[in-house]
């Protein structure tokens, strides 16, 4: 979600706390930020506008999001890096990138999850139950995978294993038997038709509390077709192996799968691994990086009051401490 739309313009989600948080790492001099999911470059603007000697990389498989930023970061053309790619593909762009700058590790990286507004608002990109559309969801638009082939190939087995994994239905099973008994009437091929199915197999009782009963289905059917867990599974981990002695990484999240692997991942890497009972540590056994948030911090409420979308976030933050030869 990298930018919500406000009166003001694009207002970037937990800005002052992302800044305030990656800003030790960029003393240097010539430090060097990965924004793993670019979207409308808010946070970018504001990283490069605040470190003169910042080279940004901005990386996002969505191509209106790489149009937008190269536009919106027009004037700190000479310090950015745009790449279309996907946040799983962050070790192979960061050598690449690197390469070309003379670095082989960045100072910090940027993950700022979710959907982005554009990708919401625009009905045709078929994300929001809220606007009749096809069934899309793609955010690389050139991939082949869409949540209309999802919804109409998929075994009720894997549509109830999704619903249930990605979007923690609980009435999965009940929505997969329908979804596969009306497309046996006639392909489901828009968000529409496909809200009003999942409303239907949702009980009544539950159904009037929770808000709209499709939003479940919709996120599931969303991390599915852009495999986003999956991503952030393979790009977390690659980012932290990415970062120099005091480089930080800061990662939000908006629906608690996120946030979840994201605990798992710096949990793992901040734990000191020396066998019980050991007089001294063991330094190979010693972690390599610290947490710097206590636990998941939140949106103040003045943030929510001015920017409603942001009320999901959940941000998270840790610091490479150490490094030796394994690393």
């Amino acid at each position: 979600m990298s930018d919500a739309t406000g009166n003001g313009g694009h207002v970037p989600v937990m800005l002052d706390r992302v800044l305030e948080l990656l800003a030790p790492a960029l003393g240097g001099d010539r430090p060097v930020v990965v924004d793993a999911n670019l979207g409308l470059g808010g946070h970018s603007e504001a990283l490069l506008a605040a470190h003169p000697a910042l080279h940004l990389i901005g990386i996002d498989r969505d191509p209106f999001a790489i149009d937008f930023s190269t536009r919106r970061l027009a004037p700190y053309a000479e310090r950015t890096t745009l790449v279309h790619a996907s946040s799983d593909q962050l070790a192979e762009v960061v050598a690449t990138t690197g390469a070309a700058l003379g670095r082989t590790t960045v100072d910090g990286v940027l993950f700022d999850l979710g959907v982005s507004s554009p990708q919401l608002d625009e009905a045709e990109r078929g994300f929001a139950y809220s606007y009749d559309a096809p069934l899309d969801m793609r955010m690389d638009t050139e991939q082949e995978l869409t949540a209309e082939k999802v919804v109409n190939t998929y075994s009720a087995g894997e549509l109830t294993r999704i619903l249930r994994d990605y979007g923690e239905e609980r009435f999965a099973p009940r929505v997969a038997g329908l979804i596969v008994k009306e497309r046996a009437k006639e392909a489901i091929t828009s968000t529409k038709r496909l809200a009003e199915i999942v409303r239907q197999a949702i009980p009544a009782a539950t159904r009037r509390t929770g808000g709209n009963p499709a939003k479940r289905t919709f996120q599931a059917l969303r991390i599915e077709v852009n495999a986003e867990l999956a991503a952030l599974e393979a790009a977390l981990p690659a980012a932290l192996d990415a970062l120099a002695l005091g480089g930080r990484v800061v990662v939000l999240s908006y629906h608690s799968l996120e946030d979840r692997l994201t605990k798992q991942v710096l949990t793992a890497r901040t734990r000191d691994t020396s066998p019980p009972g050991l007089p001294v540590p063991l330094p190979a056994h010693q972690p390599r990086f610290r947490l710097v948030t206590r636990g998941a911090e939140l949106p103040s409420e003045e943030e929510l009051a001015r920017n409603p979308r942001a009320a999901s976030a959940r941000l998270r933050a840790a610091e490479r401490i150490r490094v030796d030869d394994h690393d």
